[in-house]
């Protein structure tokens, strides 16, 4: 039976992540069928890879299994529970892997202010902030690459629904980077969103003030 914390902000967060840096499959090997979720992170940022794990037991009460490459200066954390994979497939309405041309934000956490959850979780795997020097003057820029998936249009929109001012560039292979432009929208993102990664969040504060 499965077992779950009801926190929806954290499981929107969780959900967020595994559209990031996730991936769900299930797959064959000498005769048995394996489910599997996986989210690949950087080995080097230690915090970040607890917080996960730490957000794997509080959601699912189970412990996730953590291994490093560490000639890839990579961390796998991951989840062999089928019950677990079925619910994220057919309950909440995730997409098996590969994510390229069919990933999507489940209608459930799109249409409400989790939304915004489901974007914290998604900048703090697969975005980044940066310091861009236009003409002399140094700003900030938040940045997310999307794959061609309707996944694409569904964070435009909820950007869009929230105010934010931002760009989409094509980048090659149906993939688009999303910019959020100068202080006044990190800081609306700081404010909104937020980050749960403290590299990131650092660096947001830092920028936004």
């Amino acid at each position: 039976m499965l077992v779950m914390n009801k926190n929806k902000s954290k499981f929107s967060e969780f959900i967020g992540i595994l559209l990031g840096d996730g991936c769900l499959s299930i797959y064959k090997y000498k005769n048995k069928k394996f489910y599997r979720l996986q989210i690949t992170l950087d080995a080097r940022n230690d915090q970040y890879i607890n917080y996960i794990s730490k957000l794997i037991l509080k959601i699912f009460c189970i412990k996730a299994h953590v291994s490093f490459r560490k000639k890839e200066h990579t961390c796998d954390i991951k989840i062999f529970n089928r019950e677990i994979i079925d619910f994220l497939i057919d309950g909440i309405g995730l997409k098996l892997s590969p994510k390229w041309g069919r990933a999507v934000i489940p209608k459930k956490f799109y249409r409400t202010k989790y939304v915004l959850d489901v974007l914290r979780g998604y900048f703090d795997t697969d975005g980044c902030i940066t310091i861009v020097n236009n003409n002399g003057i140094k700003y900030p820029r938040i940045e997310m690459k999307i794959c061609p998936s309707p996944m694409q249009k569904q964070f435009i929109k909820a950007l869009q629904r929230y105010g934010f001012n931002f760009g989409v560039y094509q980048i090659g292979k149906g993939k688009v980077r999303v910019q959020l432009n100068g202080k006044k929208q990190v800081y609306r993102w700081s404010n909104l969103i937020g980050s749960n990664n403290i590299a990131k969040r650092t660096r947001i504060f830092s920028y936004s003030n």
